[in-house]
């Protein structure tokens, strides 16, 4: 393999490892976001308004807080530059 197809390779795989960890801050907010708002729903059949209110003002705190620092997440990561040209035949 030549030096340019592997630091093209290269440049894939270090891509890859960002994808798979930006994407597992996403999953890890979802997966918290659900067990939050089942949360509520619990406190609600229970008949506790105050505290159904109280969950879901610290639930809209927490979803701002991930999405903007998902945003910056996502953001930080740079472009995959454009492959090699072919070499001139």
């Amino acid at each position: 393999m030549d030096p340019v197809e592997q630091q093209s390779i290269d440049q894939l795989v270090a891509q890859a490892a960002v994808n798979v960890t930006v994407e597992g801050s996403a999953k890890v907010v979802i997966d918290g976001i659900n067990a939050r708002v089942a949360s509520a729903i619990t406190l609600a059949q229970a008949g506790d308004s105050a505290a159904v209110v109280t969950s879901l003002t610290a639930l809209n705190n927490d979803l701002t807080n991930s999405s903007t620092a998902l945003a910056a997440s996502i953001a930080a990561v740079p472009p995959a530059p454009a492959p090699p040209a072919p070499p001139a035949a």
